[in-house]
């Protein structure tokens, strides 16, 4: 941390504050020229790194094919230069000069003007991780204004608050830190930063009681150093009811560390399957910072990873909000899609995204600029992968901010060509989230696209290469400001639904559901119930789905295993203000959801970004994998891998293989007829990779409830047609079944080995 320490304090500006969006896009901006605190000392912008230089000079001795992922090497090495150097947002200048005119500040300069530089500096100095500096400059300017400035107070607090996590929960660090409620092992050791929020915070309260976010970790800070309730007053305090969960669950643990998987960086994606097809499902992270390195990790089995980066041929990719995977080439290995640029504006065009092709054995090279998805390219961090004119290639839709988005039609010959001016789904807004879905049933899929700021879209496929938006005419458009959606059969009628976040940077509206008051800013979340008939009705309400929440990352998938399907939220926003648990909901019987985030033990309070579901030690249930972290440079944390305790209930994992549909089986739909408990019943499932920031496995995981066996598995693929049934499928198994094969094989993966 000291050299990373050394480097921001002399390389950031604070971001423009002329409006609420601007002031979020730029601050987000700003950690492009940021060095992760757990990266290597060559992240410095001087020169090239050398981890860079050897990946440069070792694609450069690489054959004629190679040649589009050296210059990609290059590509980015220079934007992790520049942007630490010639970035207007963030570049060395204004922090220089702040201090310059600190110290030419002559002793006669009104105390309102020296507060106000040193109040600036120590917001930046906060943001870029060098929490000392940050709350030795925010107390002076506490000092010379007397302590009646509420916002310099807040601030303090918040800087104090941020310099005991940095100390007790990335330094120091127990499963429980950050995990809402607090339990013992996340009580602060060292108590200073905590003790001292708590005395800002009751400060700021004094003069402003309505002061929801103070409030809210006026309550929090009391936890972490065990003293809550007993340190909040009565009319401040949260009642302990609101932290309990709705519903019972198992407590899951947080296995990170044990496993190999506990990452330190910013926000990023991740994607996990099996990519070098040994049966165990790998995991690749990224980190969004312009020199935060893609990083890939290999199940050697049991769920035990080890970092395999070099070797997988990723040294020198870096960069990326969110991942992506799917076969696009249909030589049945999986490869990843790599996005760049997302909160950075026109900036945002600089930094490419990346395809990478697996080239056998979890080995990869970048092929963007041969495959043709290089001409343009603009700020995003959401794309889909399907099938859109059923001709057995994958096609991938790429959705921009505040520029066209792009659809690329894959021509089956390693090329896409650029046709979404073509098919009419150019979106033409902030696109946050999109998910491909036949919702209609008429044999191709249909785009939903999640705006922020602007109407949602749902394109429907006329089949013809063209699309129409019908999302209003289908009641879809709201919320206006959202982020994360997906796709699925929530109450397993067979029929596609649709579930769309509500977004906002604004702790007081999370604070708020907590103290039983109205949001006044954030638009609830949104489940949009199939009708069987190509038409949707809002059910949020009625399903317990309505709720603020404010997710960033999400996904979905089977904690116990009873077929409906479960969803957990990575929440938050930039601002170190912004801490708020992440969330985990359970499915009852397909009729609502309820809150087991406190008794599952996954209330995590650092940023969530991406999720994912899945079984990754081949004990039959699926665990959740989050990649924690901010946007700033000081806001790092360590990724969380939650383990599923198991509750007894069936499942089989499937893995499709297409041959006249993709090959990754991507769009194909899955029916379990089941016979439980006397009642008969179906279990629905689609292939894709889950929700809109975070990937699931392509390999398909089904809760059986209490069945031990599968009475019929019916598998439609869109390409051809063909419906494929499997009768007395026994259970707690993983099979394959390859498009047009009247058998399926069994895969014999070991559950996990000893260690």
């Amino acid at each position: 941390m000291g050299a990373c320490r050394e480097y921001t304090r002399a390389d950031a500006q604070e971001p423009s504050e002329t409006s609420k969006m601007a002031q979020y896009k730029t601050a987000v901006w700003a950690v492009s020229l940021l060095c992760l605190a757990a990266a290597a000392p060559s992240a410095r912008p001087q020169g090239r790194s050398s981890a860079a230089t050897q990946a440069i000079a070792a694609a450069s001795e690489s054959e004629v094919q190679e040649d589009g992922h050296r210059r990609m090497l290059r590509t980015l090495e220079d934007v992790r230069i520049r942007s630490a150097t010639e970035n207007i947002y963030t570049g060395s200048e204004i922090l220089a000069e702040e201090r310059a005119k600190l110290e030419e500040l002559s002793d006669r300069e009104p105390a309102a003007a020296r507060a106000k530089l040193l109040f600036s500096i120590g917001k930046d100095s906060l943001r870029l991780g060098d929490n000392l500096e940050a709350v030795e400059r925010l107390r002076e300017a506490y000092d010379l204004t007397g302590g009646g400035d509420i916002e310099v107070t807040f601030q303090l607090a918040i800087a104090f608050m941020r310099l005991g996590e940095s100390r007790n929960c990335i330094h120091h660090r127990d499963p429980d830190s950050c995990i809402l409620p607090i339990l013992e092992g996340g009580v602060h050791h060292e108590q200073t930063g905590a003790r001292n929020a708590i005395r800002y915070l009751t400060e700021v309260l004094a003069r402003s009681p309505d002061h929801l976010a103070a409030r809210w970790l006026l309550n929090l800070a009391a936890m972490v150093i065990g003293e809550y309730p007993s340190a909040v007053r009565a009319p401040l305090r949260i009642p302990q009811e609101r932290f309990e969960s709705e519903a019972e669950a198992q407590r899951f643990a947080d296995i990170a560390a044990d496993r190999g998987l506990d990452v330190v960086s910013l926000s990023g994606g991740i994607v996990v399957d099996d990519f070098d097809k040994d049966g165990w499902l790998d995991v690749v992270v990224s980190d969004w910072s312009p020199s935060g390195q893609l990083r890939y990790f290999r199940n050697e089995g049991g769920g035990f990873f080890a970092e395999r980066t070099q070797e997988a041929g990723l040294t020198g990719l870096y960069g990326g909000l969110n991942l992506l995977q799917a076969d696009f080439d249909n030589d049945d290995d999986t490869d990843i899609f790599v996005l760049r640029g997302a909160w950075l504006e026109e900036a945002g065009r600089r930094y490419p995204n990346s395809l990478l092709q697996n080239l056998g054995g979890g080995r990869f090279r970048d092929v963007t600029l041969e495959a043709g998805l290089a001409g343009e390219h603009y700020p995003t961090q959401t794309s889909a992968w399907a099938d859109f004119d059923n001709d057995g290639h994958l096609d991938l839709f790429v959705g921009n901010e505040y520029a066209p988005s792009q659809l690329f039609r894959n021509h089956g010959d390693g090329t896409f060509e650029e046709v979404a001016a073509l098919a009419g789904v150019t979106n033409d807004d902030f696109a946050k989230g999109s998910v491909w879905g036949d919702y209609d049933a008429d044999g191709d899929p249909d785009l939903f696209v999640s705006n922020f700021g602007g109407p949602n879209r749902l394109f429907r496929n006329n089949g013809d290469g063209s699309f129409t938006d019908v999302a209003s005419e289908l009641g879809l458009a709201l919320p206006l400001r959202s982020f994360p959606s997906w796709f699925w059969d929530y109450n397993n009628d067979g029929t596609l639904d649709l579930y769309v976040s509500g977004y906002e940077w604004n702790v007081t509206d999370i604070a708020a559901t907590y103290m039983g008051l109205p949001a006044l800013e954030t638009e609830p979340d949104r489940l949009y119930k199939g009708d069987g008939l190509g038409g949707f009705r809002e059910v949020g309400a009625e399903t317990g789905a309505a709720r603020i929440t404010q997710p960033m990352g999400a996904n979905f998938g089977d904690i116990d295993n009873d077929g409906f399907p479960d969803f957990y939220l990575g929440t938050g926003y930039p601002a170190y203000e912004g801490l708020m648990p992440n969330l985990l909901f359970r499915n009852l019987g397909g009729e609502r959801f309820v809150d087991v985030t406190a008794d599952a033990g996954v209330g995590h309070l650092q940023k969530g970004h991406g999720v994912a579901f899945a079984d990754f030690d081949h004990d039959g249930d699926q665990d959740i994998f989050v990649e924690l972290g901010g946007a700033f440079a000081g806001d790092v944390y360590a990724n969380a891998l939650f383990e599923n305790p198991g509750n007894g209930n069936g499942w089989i994992a499937l893995k499709l293989e297409g041959t006249e549909s993709n090959r990754s089986g991507i769009g194909a739909r899955i029916r379990a007829e089941i016979l439980e408990d006397g009642k008969r019943r179906s279990v629905y499932k689609w292939v894709d990779s889950g929700g809109s920031f975070g990937a699931n496995p392509l390999r398909q995981h089904l809760g059986l409830g209490a069945a031990n066996m599968i009475e019929t598995l019916e598998v439609y693929w869109p390409r051809s047609g063909i419906i494929q049934r499997f009768e007395s499928v026994l259970s707690n198994r993983f099979i394959v079944i390859e498009e047009g094969n009247p058998e399926y094989r069994s895969l014999p993966y070991a559950s996990s080995p000893q260690h």
